[in-house]
């Protein structure tokens, strides 16, 4: 049985506890730098993302530098991410995106920024909520794995609908902080692993609520 709102507001708030000072990992001195380490960031963790920006941005600083580049000279400084060429080819296109139709400044609305190329919902909402404070909740694998794991939706649920299920659960003041206490708990804990959490709290707490417990 899926966890009603109450319930999952209650979850959130014990991961967030857990975790009271969950905070962005990704380095970047600008709106637009963190807008490329996000991107930067899809399908491979920040640390390996952290390794490669500072040479990234010790070239190209700002949207009018990278979009002068070459795909060949982006995927030179950033081939030791997953997806490197398509990378490249997105964070060129979305340096002249921004030129052309941002006057070179990273947009504050989701509407605007998932214009941009290699930009999804997922990117929108980490940028709109650590660089602009907008009240947004990303849903990556951490988030997805948990979700599903404590019963806030079906193990069939798409990132549209974990999204929807927690942010009409969770008041908005609490959709940054929860997002990045999600990451911490996913990156302590293996949720794939049942004996390594067996024991905590939250999923205890949550599994008697699914009626979980009661069916062992």
């Amino acid at each position: 049985m899926l966890l009603n709102d109450a319930q999952i507001m209650q979850a959130m708030l014990m991961i967030i506890d857990m975790f009271p000072e969950a905070q962005p990992s990704l380095f970047a001195d600008s709106d637009f730098q963190y807008l490329i380490a996000v991107m930067l960031s899809a399908q491979t963790t920040d640390r390996a993302v952290n390794q490669v920006t500072p040479k990234l941005f010790a070239v190209y600083p700002t949207p009018q530098k990278l979009a002068q580049a070459t795909i060949e000279q982006v995927e030179h400084l950033i081939k030791s991410l997953g997806l490197y060429h398509n990378k490249a080819r997105n964070l060129i296109k979305c340096s002249n995106q921004l030129l052309t139709n941002f006057a070179g400044q990273v947009p504050a609305t989701k509407q605007q920024l998932v214009t941009l190329a290699g930009v999804g919902t997922k990117t929108a909402n980490v940028v709109l909520g650590d660089r602009f404070g907008v009240p947004s909740f990303a849903v990556d694998t951490h988030v997805s794995k948990i979700s599903k794991r404590l019963h806030f939706v079906d193990e069939k649920a798409t990132v549209e609908q974990i999204e929807k299920s927690v942010t009409k659960a969770l008041d908005p003041k609490y959709w940054v902080i929860g997002h990045h206490a999600l990451i911490d708990l996913g990156r302590k804990y293996n949720f794939k692993n049942a004996t390594q959490i067996a024991n905590l709290p939250v999923v205890r707490q949550c599994d008697q609520w699914s009626g979980l417990n009661e069916k062992k």
